[in-house]
């Protein structure tokens, strides 16, 4: 009795056990996705926002005259921005070096959309014109707190300011709270800029009493003593050679920051936007498009294909040794690398076949043949689940073969048809090797029209924007997999919801 006792603690502790351990890989899967779904969310972030200059004009075309083309409104507007940065910030002009510097803050080919809207519908001479143009990438990320940039009040306040050769100035105070501010934290010496009103100073040393300096912005005759009281010392963690932004264009941005001339709003150009060479521009309907018409494609040929190929090896095709040979490659055809129908596109439907390179019509084919595998097991699998049983009722009542298998043995397996065809087409989705084959790697500044338009995919957009060398197209290739994530969330809510409402209407 003792023994069988023992038999079944030993069971319970064992199923216990298992228990535990699946409730702990449950909980590792789910952390991980968390962790993922996590990083890519606080890396896309950036992308979801930009930060933008505002800059009014009065608008000085003759109205009665003709309106100029796109490209000459284009060239109107990025004069019209660099004079205005030239008449805010006048010292930039000095040399050569920093008037780059000023108009390097700043995107020309932001200003295309501003000629569009002005080409449809241009101001009155005279009247006010406002529009805003979106700032350079480094800038944008340094705005967004990339390198950091804490700002402190510096209450204690300058007693005097002292200018002595050019630009260099030296103030007097009195507390040595300044010195500890500039050793605390990192080992490298941080930046420190030190901004009264409109003029911003940078830090060279700081003794106990005295702070010396070049003055990047403004003129020191202009500080009163509201400015010194109210001094602000900004710190910038990154020395200037470890960064992508100069001291002077963040005393610029500083200064624009202060007179409520910069702003940062949702990037809706990321969704509007078609790919770009300058990531701050650079966005993903020409990708959604050329996806959308790929999977169109995709889900026109593996589709009815699929499902054609399911029901006759299933349900109508003899068992010989033929058929078993074509199940046989079936399944050793859904285990192919998706880069050997890549090979296959390439091949056949482009050098053969002379159809498009880079079009969404060629992409579909190509992912339409590497699915089909998957639909037709799928499909197989939900056909054989249904129960004989129901064949048998059908035929026992005079039903035909044909129609017991369309009126009776799809609607029941249909739940699980149309789940095995959105795997298929969600992994198709993802794909990537096959089309970087047929070339849809390729550069696509259009929004495309059809199918046979030059067009990339998602999964192409976000390899090619992570190999581009300059830091902002991190963040936009983290926001393009948070949209491709949301593309294929959509497709398997669809298939959800077309699987309960076949349920309740068979019900």
């Amino acid at each position: 009795m003792s023994s069988v006792h023992e038999s079944l603690t030993r069971r319970r502790r064992a199923e216990m056990r298992f228990r535990a351990y699946g409730l702990a890989a449950i909980a590792l899967a789910v952390g991980m996705l968390v962790l993922l779904l996590a990083t890519i969310g606080v890396q896309a972030a950036g992308a979801f926002s930009h930060h933008k200059l505002q800059v009014s004009v009065e608008w000085t075309d003759n109205a009665s005259g003709p309106t100029p083309p796109v490209a000459t409104l284009v060239s109107r507007l990025n004069t019209i921005v660099r004079e205005d940065l030239e008449t805010v910030f006048p010292k930039a002009m000095q040399d050569r070096r920093s008037q780059v510097e000023l108009h390097d803050t700043v995107s020309r080919l932001a200003l295309l959309p501003v000629a569009n809207r002005l080409s449809r519908d241009p101001p009155t001479s005279g009247s006010l014109f406002a529009f805003d143009v979106a700032l350079s990438d480094d800038i944008d990320l340094f705005l967004k707190g990339s390198p950091k940039l804490t700002s402190t009040v510096w209450t204690d306040g300058v007693d005097s300011i002292e200018q002595t050769v050019g630009d260099s100035v030296e103030l007097i105070y009195e507390d040595g709270g300044l010195l500890a501010l500039q050793r605390e934290g990192e080992s490298n010496e941080p930046t420190l800029l030190l901004q009264m009103g409109g003029v911003v100073i940078r830090v060279a040393s700081i003794t106990d009493s005295v702070v010396s300096g070049k003055v990047l912005v403004g003129e020191v005759s202009a500080i009163d003593d509201q400015d010194r009281s109210g001094a602000i010392v900004h710190r910038v963690a990154a020395p200037e050679l470890q960064r992508n932004v100069s001291d002077q264009q963040i005393a610029w941005m500083l200064v624009l920051q202060d007179a409520g001339r910069i702003k940062r709003t949702f990037n809706a150009d990321f969704f509007t936007n078609a790919d770009s060479t300058y990531p701050e521009l650079a966005g993903v309907l020409a990708a959604i498009m050329g996806s959308v018409f790929m999977m169109l494609v995709t889900a026109a040929v593996a589709l009815p294909i699929g499902m054609a190929a399911a029901l006759y090896l299933e349900e109508f095709a003899p068992h010989n040794r033929l058929t078993r040979m074509i199940e046989v490659n079936i399944n050793n055809l859904a285990a192919v690398p998706s880069i050997v129908f890549g090979l296959l596109g390439a091949a056949l439907l482009i050098n053969f076949l002379n159809m498009p390179r880079s079009a969404p019509v060629v992409g579909g084919l190509v992912l339409g043949l590497m699915t089909l595998p998957t639909i037709i097991l799928a499909a197989r699998a939900a056909l054989r689940a249904v129960p004989q049983t129901v064949r048998d009722a059908a035929l026992g009542l005079g039903a035909s073969k044909s129609r017991a298998v369309f009126d009776h043995v799809l609607p029941l397996a249909a739940p699980g048809i149309l789940t095995g065809a959105i795997i298929g087409l969600a992994r198709a989705l993802g794909e990537t090797a096959p089309l970087l084959l047929i070339g849809m790697v390729a550069f696509v500044a259009e929004v495309p029209d059809g199918p046979n338009d030059e067009a990339t995919a998602l999964p192409v957009l976000i390899y090619k924007w992570s190999n581009g060398a300059e830091r902002a197209w991190e963040p936009a290739t983290a926001a393009a997999i948070v949209v491709l994530l949301a593309f294929m969330v959509l497709m398997n809510a669809a298939a959800v919801l077309l699987r309960r409402r076949i349920d309740r209407t068979r019900l």
